[in-house]
């Protein structure tokens, strides 16, 4: 059985903004004796989690040896800091289950999400009475997947939407959360996949992202394929796209990451 844990013992921050929302938490997909974990951040336009960017990606990586762990981060009627608040705590509490490496992956909106996780985190907080804060929430790798990277151009309307809720014309908060704009020489390796003919998030999202990384010499690895629709997930129905896993992975070994 996949047990749920709870990212915070008690109220979460920001609940006050919606007060009927489940606590945030991760379902856990874990193999005995791994030192890795990914945690996966599904994607839905911050209104809601797309099933088959759940779990199947979760097994994915046990096939693969990997632990993992589906992050259940809060959506609308949350919003602005409440998701990078449960996607933070989720990379400390992995950390503080033991494992040596941790990274995040998201699909289109979970790719947001995944993308400013690599951007807005801290070295840890050492003084702090919770022990979890004590943990770096700066991820090992990130892997956005078709991700909404901006929210400023190229952007999809209903995520910017969601995620800025009555501040969407919040230039400075929009910039905020458009991660190309954030990369410096200590943002974490990235593995970016996307489709060119991706009519609801343009490529051009994964693109201007390389672009920036490329500009602080940070390391990543990008994967354009020649066409599939938005949404891919595992692409079990498209062959050439479905190779993205097994190059996911084959990268995330490259990285450290070991069983």
């Amino acid at each position: 059985m996949n047990r749920t844990i709870y990212l915070w013992n008690g109220t979460a921050p920001y609940t006050d903004e919606s007060p009927d929302r489940l606590q945030p938490s991760l379902k856990a997909f874990e193999l005995e004796g791994t030192r890795s974990a990914i945690i996966v951040c599904a994607g839905g336009a911050y209104e809601a989690k797309m099933p088959y960017e759940c779990d199947d990606i979760a097994i994915m990586f046990n096939e693969h040896g990997l632990t993992a762990f589906v992050l259940d981060y809060r959506v609308a009627p949350c919003g602005t800091f409440a998701p990078l608040a449960d996607v933070n705590r989720a990379v400390r509490v992995v950390r503080s289950l033991g494992y040596e490496k941790v990274g995040v992956i998201g699909f289109s909106a979970g790719g947001n999400l995944c993308c400013n996780a690599a951007v807005h985190y801290d070295s840890g907080k050492p003084d702090s009475e919770d022990p979890i804060e004590r943990y770096s929430s700066r991820p090992d790798a990130f892997l956005p997947c078709y991700a909404v990277v901006s929210l400023t151009q190229f952007t999809h309307v209903q995520t910017r939407q969601n995620l800025l809720k009555d501040r969407r014309d919040d230039q400075a908060l929009a910039r905020y959360f458009s991660a190309e704009q954030h990369i410096t020489e200590d943002t974490p390796p990235a593995f970016i996949w996307h489709s060119a003919t991706d009519e609801m998030v343009p490529v051009d999202n994964s693109l201007i992202l390389g672009a920036a990384m490329a500009a602080k010499g940070v390391p990543f690895e990008m994967h354009i394929f020649p066409e599939g629709l938005h949404g891919l997930g595992l692409a079990k129905e498209l062959p050439v796209v479905a190779r993205w896993s097994d190059m996911a992975c084959d990268w995330l070994e490259r990285q450290g990451f070991k069983a």
